[in-house]
């Protein structure tokens, strides 16, 4: 299945659920106590992190999309963490705050990354259902997609009344569930029970048909427009009525800790359904998030360049030939980690010693080398009859295996001034012994600040030259 990177920027959610406040003291560990025999851990740094529903919220801004959160928090320190963590980066939050009770805490002790104790904070709110409900309608506008995030917490005690109202407007519910009644769930667009979860409401699935078959049932008896069961090592399963299972594999390469990997899984699912993404295609998306989110310690939010890159290693597109939008792709996410963009171009006809002295000198001059080919028509009319001597692909083919290259692209015009205008490069490099003043498209590059830069060419090696020479044989 083919992904794409998609818009974010106009993907709104809102959240509703269980907030809770992930806590971390970090230090080393030297000695066993005399009190008991426990590690003495000194503790030397504390983090604070939006974990259950904020968390997922979290997530859905790190990803570019506008993200809302409605939970429930106590009137103390930890809410107001929670609350300038997530206006930080630019979560609307709207918490019911209750006095005398405490914000949801969980607090992990951690020496050398591992987890050595955790302490939870925590009573069932009373939450007032009815105003909740209200604050939940009064930020529908605009909205896409809703999140029913449910720890079993007490926040969520209302989730038909929740449900309805966003149907009645048109817009995708989206349940993490708990507990063991999926009946509160009835009518959402989408549910994403882990296996355990799965099987607590419908029994043990000997294997894949099972399952199959009591999803499908589930789907029907809770009017579901979808039931996604996500794995662990085996992946995650989407099931749509009146359509076939498709079964995704895992996709970490490590698996570090599986903290918070449901919400990176709903929260990427709801951002790529808000910006229009299939449902296929999002629960793509969200495996390929969830592979990111498990090779990182503790609570954690997958960034849209890390799901970008994600993305461009499922295409095979970090490094090679790539197509005009999988190479912008590639350097969109180049620049937001920061990297110099450098672009040459070429017929590269018979490769020499020539080229790749030169293509390892315009590698030097930034942190990604752009190589732009000409097709094989444009050759034909640069060179003349009888070239080129290879086809564009085998060109393409070649280059793309040199360690100073990244990414080869074609083109097909005499130039690569529109490709250049699409590219942008930092900078822009060209071998010959003319001024930076000849150099086809260094108006462009210096028109928005862009460096163009001329490069000596190895003495006595010409691709012309060879071809003369095996003509004269």
């Amino acid at each position: 299945m083919k992904v794409s990177m998609p818009r974010f920027d106009q993907a709104a959610v809102l959240v509703v659920g269980d907030v809770m406040l992930d806590r971390y003291w970090h230090g080393g560990t030297s000695r066993i106590s005399p009190e008991a025999p426990v590690p003495v851990v000194k503790v030397e740094q504390i983090e604070d992190r939006p974990g259950g529903a904020a968390n997922v919220a979290l997530n859905i801004a790190a990803l570019g999309a506008p993200a809302t959160l409605v939970g429930v928090t106590g009137q103390d320190e930890a809410a107001e963490s929670l609350r300038n963590s997530l206006q930080a980066v630019g979560v609307k939050t709207f918490f019911q705050a209750i006095k005398d009770q405490p914000t949801i805490v969980k607090l992990r002790v951690m020496s050398r990354h591992q987890q050595l104790l955790r302490m939870d904070f925590e009573e069932p709110f009373r939450t007032d259902s009815a105003a909740l409900a209200a604050s939940v309608e009064a930020q529908l506008d605009g909205i896409k997609v809703l999140i029913l995030s449910d720890y079993g917490k007490g926040a969520l005690q209302n989730h038909q009344a929740l449900v309805q109202l966003a149907r009645s407007k048109g817009i995708a519910v989206l349940a993490d569930p708990k507990g063991k009644d999926f009946s509160i769930y009835r009518g959402a667009s989408l549910i994403t029970p882990n296996l355990h979860e799965f099987e607590t409401i419908v029994g043990h699935c000997r294997d894949e048909a099972e399952l199959v078959a009591r999803g499908a049932a589930l789907m029907a008896e809770l009017e579901l427009g979808a039931l996604l069961v996500t794995r662990g090592e085996h992946g995650m399963t989407l099931l749509r009525p009146d359509h076939p299972a498709l079964h995704l594999p895992a996709r970490a390469r490590e698996v570090f800790d599986v903290t918070g990997a449901g919400d990176t899984v709903i929260s990427t699912l709801a951002a790529s359904l808000a910006a229009g993404e299939a449902l296929p295609n999002a629960v793509a998306l969200a495996n390929l998030a969830a592979g990111i989110v498990v090779g990182k310690l503790g609570t954690a939010a997958i960034s849209a360049p890390e799901l970008r890159r994600a993305i461009q290693r499922e295409a095979g597109s970090e490094r090679g030939v790539l197509s005009p939008d999988q190479l912008l792709l590639a350097i969109e996410d180049a620049r937001a980690h920061g990297e110099k963009i450098v672009f040459t171009n070429g017929c590269f006809d018979i490769l020499h010693a020539g080229h790749v002295a030169y293509l390892e000198q315009a590698r030097a001059q930034g942190d990604r080398l752009v190589l732009a080919v000409n097709d094989d028509a444009s050759v034909s009319r640069l060179k003349g009859p009888g070239r080129p001597i290879n086809v564009v692909d085998r060109r393409m083919a070649v280059l793309a295996g040199l360690g100073a290259v990244d990414w080869v692209v074609s083109f097909a015009e005499d130039t690569p001034e529109n490709l250049i205008r699409a590219v942008k490069p930092d900078v822009l490099v060209k071998g010959g012994d003319y001024g930076t003043g000849g150099v086809v498209g260094g108006d462009i590059v210096r028109a928005y600040g862009g460096e163009v830069r001329v490069l000596g060419l190895v003495e006595n090696s010409s691709t012309t030259a060879i071809v003369e020479k095996i003509r004269s044989k």
